[in-house]
C-alpha cells in the first residue's frame, strides 16, 4: 500500500463561488471557479469598484473573510460609495496602502506618490496583511499605480506572478481591478485565470449603455459576447443576453377568441398560444384600440396580463380605452393586469428583455402587449441588432406559450406608406391596417395577410372606431385599390359599416 504521506499532492478540486450579480452568476453559468485570480478591467465609471464590493459582501453573507486592498481610493471614499447603496462594509476589512505610512519615505506624506516607493516594498505590504486577516476573498484596487512602480514590463510581470502564486497557496479568490490606462494589458490577459471585461457607451441622447463582456475564463463554459447591465442604487444588475433555445418549454396550443367574433373570423379562429401576431398600420388607425381589445378578452378569461407602453402616457391610453368600451383599469388595480410605461431613451436593450422574462417566469404573465416596436427600434443600437434581439424575444415568448400581440407603426397616411424596418417574417401572423377613402370620407380598412397557424381569410373590411367600441364589416366587394388609399368601385352594392348598422 501506497505511504500516503509520500504521495504526489493531487489537485485540489475546484469549486464555484457566487458574484454577489447574479446576472454574472448566470453567465458564468454558476459563478467563479474558487481559488483563483481574475482581471475586471474598464474605463473609470463602468462600476469595478461597485463589482468588487458586491463580490466581497457576498463572502460575508456566505462566511469567508473579505480584504479590500486600495492603492487608488481612500477608505472613505470606499464607504462613501458603499452608503450610495445602502450598504454596510464595516465586516469588510480595507487596507488603505495610500495612507499606509510604512510605504512612505516621508512619514507626514498624506497622498501616496508611487515613483517614491519601492515596487518590493508595496508587494511585501500586500503579503503581510493576507497572512496576518487570512482572508477568502481579496479585491486589489488597482493595477495601474502597480504598474508605475514596476517601470518596466519585465519587472511588472514577475511581481504580478508572484502575487498570484502567493494568493493561489492560500487558497485566495482575487479581482484584479484595473482601470485600462495601458490598454490593451495582454501581460494581464495572460496571467489572469479569466478577464471580465466593463464597458460604457455615451449617447447623443438618453442614458450612456453599459455592456459586460467576458473575454475569458479557463475551464468553465461561459456566455460570449457583450451583455447589457445597468449602475444603479444596489449595485450593478446585468441582463445575460436572451438565448431562446436555453428556455424550452412545454404546453398544449389552443385558440382564444380576440372579443370579436368578426376578427376573429379573418383570423380564422382567433390567436393561439405560442405565437405572436403583429398589428401594423399608419399613426391614428386604431392599432392600440385593437390589442387592447385583444388584451381585455384575455383577461375577461382570467389570464394574467401584461402590457409595455413605449408611445403614449397611461393617463392617455386609460382615458381612451375607456372611451372606446375596452375599459382595463380595474385589472390594473387588482394585479392582473401590468401596464408598464417604457422611456427608450432610459432603456438598455437587454434590460426589457428581462423585463418580459420576469413577467413570464416569477409573475405568470401568459398574454403580452409589445406597443410600439418602433420606439422600441430607437433603444436599440442599430436595425440589425433589433432584428437578431426581436427574434430571440418572440422565440423566448412562443415557446413559453405566450399569446404576444406587436404593434408596428407607419409613415404616411393614403397612398405610399413605409415602415422603419420589416419585422413581417418574424411574425406569426399580421393584420393589416390602411386608411383609405370613400365618398368624401376617410375610412379604414383592415386585412390578415399572414397566418402560419390557420386558414385566415384574405378579404378586406372595413373597420371601424366609436363609442360603442369596435366595428368590423362584411368584405369591400366591388371596391378596388382599397390598400392604396385610393380605391375604385366597380360594383353595385357597397356593404360599409353604416349599411350593416342601417341593414340591422
Amino acid at each position: 500500500m501506497t505511504d500516503q504521506s509520500y504521495a504526489p499532492e493531487t489537485r485540489k478540486r475546484t469549486t464555484r463561488i457566487s458574484t454577489g450579480i447574479a446576472g454574472l452568476d448566470d453567465i458564468l453559468c454558476g459563478g467563479l471557479t474558487a481559488q483563483r485570480v481574475y482581471l475586471v478591467e474598464g474605463s473609470p465609471g463602468t462600476g469595478k469598484t461597485t463589482l468588487g464590493l458586491q463580490f466581497l459582501l457576498e463572502g460575508v453573507a456566505q462566511g469567508q473573510p473579505g480584504l479590500y486592498i486600495t492603492l487608488s481610493e481612500t477608505a472613505d471614499e470606499l464607504n462613501a460609495v458603499a452608503e450610495s447603496h445602502g450598504w454596510d462594509i464595516g465586516k469588510i476589512t480595507v487596507f488603505e496602502l495610500a495612507n499606509d505610512n510604512s510605504l512612505h519615505p516621508d512619514a507626514q506624506q498624506s497622498v501616496f506618490h508611487p515613483s517614491e516607493v519601492e515596487l518590493g516594498e508595496t508587494t511585501k505590504s500586500v503579503m503581510d496583511r493576507v497572512n496576518e486577516l487570512k482572508p477568502l476573498r481579496i479585491v486589489f484596487d488597482s493595477l495601474s499605480e502597480m504598474r508605475l512602480l514596476a517601470q518596466n514590463p519585465l519587472r511588472y510581470r514577475r511581481q504580478i506572478l508572484a502575487l498570484k502564486q502567493f494568493f493561489a497557496l492560500r487558497d485566495c479568490t482575487v479581482l484584479l481591478l484595473d482601470d485600462k490606462s495601458n490598454s490593451p494589458d495582454q501581460q494581464l490577459h495572460s496571467i489572469a485565470h479569466g478577464v471580465i471585461s466593463l464597458e460604457q457607451i455615451a449617447q447623443e441622447f438618453g442614458k450612456e449603455r453599459r455592456r459586460i463582456n467576458i473575454i475569458k475564463m479557463r475551464g468553465i463554459k461561459f456566455r460570449g459576447g457583450y451583455h447589457d447591465y445597468v449602475l444603479d442604487t444596489g449595485g450593478l444588475r446585468i441582463f445575460p443576453r436572451l438565448v431562446a433555445a436555453e428556455h424550452i418549454f412545454q404546453f398544449e396550443p389552443h385558440t382564444s377568441s380576440t372579443g370579436l367574433p368578426s376578427l376573429d373570423k379573418l383570423l380564422g379562429g382567433g390567436l393561439v398560444a405560442g405565437t405572436n401576431s403583429l398589428i401594423v398600420g399608419p399613426s391614428g388607425i386604431g392599432k392600440t384600440t385593437l390589442s387592447v381589445r385583444c388584451l381585455l378578452s384575455a383577461l375577461e378569461r382570467g389570464e394574467k396580463a401584461a402590457f409595455y407602453l413605449f408611445d403614449e402616457g397611461l393617463g392617455t391610453f386609460f382615458a381612451r380605452s375607456a372611451s372606446l368600451g375596452t375599459e382595463i383599469r380595474p385589472y390594473v388595480e387588482s394585479g392582473q393586469l401590468t401596464v408598464q410605461h417604457i422611456d427608450p431613451a432610459e432603456l438598455a436593450p437587454g434590460e426589457f428583455a428581462q423585463m418580459l422574462r420576469d413577467a413570464v417566469e416569477l409573475s405568470s404573465v401568459r398574454f403580452i402587449v409589445i406597443d410600439s416596436l418602433n420606439a422600441y427600434l430607437h433603444a436599440m443600437p442599430g436595425e440589425h441588432y433589433l432584428t437578431l434581439q426581436m427574434h430571440e424575444l418572440l422565440s423566448y415568448l412562443n415557446q413559453q406559450g405566450i399569446t404576444t400581440v406587436l404593434v408596428l407603426g407607419q409613415h404616411g397616411l393614403i397612398g405610399e406608406v413605409r415602415t422603419d424596418v420589416d419585422l413581417s417574417y418574424l411574425s406569426d401572423t399580421t393584420v393589416l391596417l390602411r386608411f383609405f377613402e370613400s365618398n368624401g370620407r376617410l375610412r379604414r380598412a383592415i386585412t390578415v395577410i399572414k397566418s402560419r397557424t390557420s386558414n385566415h381569410l384574405l378579404t378586406i373590411h372595413e373597420l371601424q372606431l366609436a363609442a360603442g367600441g369596435i366595428a368590423i364589416g362584411e368584405a369591400l366587394e366591388g371596391f378596388e385599390g382599397v390598400l392604396t388609399g385610393l380605391p375604385t368601385y366597380r360594383g353595385t352594392t357597397p356593404m360599409l359599416v353604416e349599411e350593416l348598422n342601417a341593414e340591422q
